[in-house]
């Protein structure tokens, strides 16, 4: 028997982490002009647009249609980012929602900046890379606005997530 975290309940929790920040950046909406730097963002509404444009992005390459380029990626508000998150969770229902055998296909990466015989990859392994993403730069600025004198109440471990019982 094979025991694991299935993708809904990765993206249940990647959605739960979202609506928080969205809703700590709508209390304290200074935090959006802090300083940033990470990942080259000046500020953190930079940073945000980084997490939510590659969640849509990646979710776009995995469901074959169109990918935004990064550049029509809108630089704000809040809400239009937001949309960003809110459409990737539309596609990955719907990728979701197809037969499970798919997640084992191989997807072929197209950066040039990754050596050739590491770009074929499953598409499950996309799929967790781009649901992992997040928590990743989340728990960065958690970091960052605490330093900054902005704690915040984030629990964004999986452990306090309801995603999972």
């Amino acid at each position: 028997m094979s025991v694991g975290i299935t993708f809904e309940e990765l993206l249940a929790w990647n959605d739960q982490a979202s609506v928080y920040w969205k809703a700590h950046f709508e209390s304290n909406p200074n935090l959006l002009d802090l300083p940033c730097g990470i990942g080259g963002a000046k500020n953190v509404q930079e940073f945000v647009r980084h997490i939510w444009g590659a969640e849509l992005r990646w979710a776009q390459r995995l469901a074959g249609i169109d990918e935004t380029p990064r550049e029509n990626v809108p630089a704000g508000p809040l809400d239009a980012l937001f949309d960003l998150h809110n459409q990737a969770v539309a596609i990955y229902q719907n990728l979701l929602a197809a037969p499970e055998n798919t997640w084992s296909e191989p997807y072929v990466l197209k950066f040039d900046w990754i050596p050739s015989e590491q770009r074929s990859v499953s598409r499950g392994k996309i799929a967790g890379h781009a649901l992992f993403h997040g928590h990743r730069h989340w728990a960065q600025l958690a970091t960052l606005v605490r330093k900054a004198g902005f704690p915040s109440d984030f629990r964004g471990d999986l452990l306090f997530s309801p995603a999972l019982a």
